[in-house]
């Protein structure tokens, strides 16, 4: 779990649902949020073969997609209403298969800033009731104040 954070926003869980159902990316690979905290996200990615690579695992570029948003929506938990959030950068490692029923990425915020937050995610693969973790990351996100999501 996630260092204590006070969210700015009361409303931040509706906020940060609102704007994940809003994703199409998300949709698009079959994610669901169901853990919304101050300062921590749960995305689950149930295994299906579109999103898998050569071997069978689900591919890397789809793990790095649900570790940057979980981490992403954590740092957005604690943003006031009017702030969005955009990665600028993250580092992956890829420590172990990602293969299978489901994976689970786990977002949190390292520190908060009033200009960058540093968040982590951890990735673990479930396979016959079996944790395991899979992937690593770290991630620094810049605010955008007064600037709310827009869809192009």
């Amino acid at each position: 779990m996630a260092l204590m954070h006070k969210a700015q926003d009361p409303q931040f869980a509706e906020r940060v649902r609102a704007s994940f159902q809003r994703q199409q990316a998300m949709a698009l690979i079959g994610a669901s949020l169901p853990v919304i905290e101050a300062g921590y996200t749960e995305i689950h990615l149930p295994h299906k073969a579109e999103i898998t690579q050569q071997h069978g695992y689900i591919h890397g570029g789809v793990v790095g997609m649900i570790a940057d948003s979980a981490a992403g929506y954590a740092a957005s938990t604690l943003t006031a209403h009017e702030t969005g959030v955009l990665t600028v950068e993250y580092k992956l490692n890829l420590l172990a298969p990602a293969e299978g029923q489901l994976l689970i990425a786990e977002g949190s915020v390292i520190r908060y800033g009033r200009t960058l937050i540093v968040t982590k995610a951890e990735v673990f693969a479930i396979k016959d009731g079996k944790k395991t973790l899979c992937a690593v990351m770290q991630q620094t996100i810049m605010t955008l104040h007064g600037k709310k999501e827009s869809i192009l």
